[in-house]
């Protein structure tokens, strides 16, 4: 069972997660891969409010930090 501490601030299930629904994100520039990632499989996005690469489908960082929440079931 995940305690508080590791949660990451999440206490409901209603998890935003990161898509392109999200008014931060937005495709992952060019500028932004390596060449291990040039194929653009579309596993992550870029969140314009980090300024950075997230991870597509996972839960919203700006909201739950890069600690991914875990259950407390």
């Amino acid at each position: 069972m995940a305690t508080d501490a590791e949660n990451a601030g999440v206490t409901s299930a209603k998890i935003k997660f990161c898509d392109l629904r999200c008014e931060h994100a937005d495709f992952v520039k060019s500028e932004h891969l390596d060449g291990s990632n040039s194929c653009r499989t579309f596993m992550a996005l870029w969140c314009n409010k980090l300024q950075q690469i997230v991870t597509k489908n996972a839960p919203c960082a700006v909201l739950y930090g890069k600690r991914r929440p875990k259950s407390n079931i």
